[in-house]
């Protein structure tokens, strides 16, 4: 099998700040005033406003107009090194929701599912598994919850890394907005392939290992007894190993991948999956060794 490398060149868990200051040692304030460029007057002006007005200084930047409500957000996760991703980069993924609306709704009901999978698949004393994304049809929102679903493991801060594995529509690479020319169809075939495991910007603990090249035959590929060295490989370099997988309805890919990994999470779209194909997913999946970890009804 061929051997990879990944294109960070130092481990993420361990980045030492510049300057010897961490984050968490500076104020709100000062973030703020730094992220918008603040003056040294209009500083003064929102600290009289803060003191005079008995309020945070968030809140007083926000009430003179030189900071937004974003602005604040933006401070609190970098104090507390909660990754959040820069306006820039949320026009140009807006289905990473997590990162892009860590506060919101569904930002939140991920939180939540990842919580009932670290309490179902992460038990201390348990064989540690890959978690393979799967559905019964395309469309029912796997890449957006498999992306979605690994950016919030990485803000634990342990290191996670999420293999785009549906080797017939491969999607993650648009997604994260990273370089596809490269990646998993290259492993599983052979070829010798260097920096194929790209670190995702804004989120150093967070990892894509892209397709590549889409093979022609993606079922033998996945079959093969490479595929699941690699996963042990990569179970044993990161704390979290999220594992896209074609639809259901392509063939039996995710069934073997999800064997392979070791555990697997159904996802269906509400008013679209039909329940029989949801059924013999389920089925199929009772009959590979990997653990059901549960069957998510995506409503977004």
């Amino acid at each position: 099998m061929a051997k990879f490398k990944d294109s960070s060149a130092t481990d993420a868990a361990h980045v030492v700040p510049e300057q010897g200051t961490d984050v968490a040692d500076r104020s709100i304030g000062s973030i703020i005033a730094e992220t918008r460029n603040l003056t040294a007057d209009q500083v003064e002006k929102v600290l009289a406003h803060q003191k005079a007005k008995g309020i945070r200084f968030g809140e007083a930047a926000i009430a003179l107009g030189y900071a937004s409500t974003d602005d604040v957000l933006f401070a609190l996760s970098q104090q507390f090194h909660y990754p959040y991703a820069a306006e820039d980069r949320r026009k140009a993924n807006p289905e990473l929701v997590a990162l892009n609306q860590p506060f919101g709704v569904q930002a939140e009901s991920f939180r939540a599912i990842r919580s009932q999978i670290m309490m179902r698949l992460f038990n201390e004393g348990q064989e540690r598994r890959a978690i393979a994304v799967v559905s019964p049809d395309s469309g029912d929102g796997k890449t957006f919850f498999a992306a979605n679903l690994a950016v919030t493991l990485a803000q634990l801060g342990g290191r996670t890394l999420l293999v785009d594995a549906d080797l017939r529509g491969p999607r993650q690479h648009a997604v994260f907005g990273i370089d596809n020319s490269a990646g998993l169809s290259g492993i599983l075939s052979g070829r010798a392939e260097a920096k194929v495991i790209q670190q995702v910007v804004g989120v150093p603990s967070l990892f894509v290992l892209p397709v590549g090249i889409t093979p022609p035959n993606p079922l033998e590929l996945v079959e093969r007894p490479a595929f699941g060295l690699l996963v042990r490989e990569l179970l044993a370099k990161f704390d979290h190993v999220v594992v896209d997988t074609p639809a259901a309805q392509y063939g039996s890919d995710s069934a073997v991948i999800a064997a392979r990994c070791g555990a697997a999470l159904v996802v269906a779209r509400q008013g679209k999956s039909q329940v029989v194909s949801l059924q013999d997913l389920v089925a199929n999946l009772a009959e590979t060794p990997a653990k059901l970890a549960g069957v998510i009804v995506n409503e977004f």
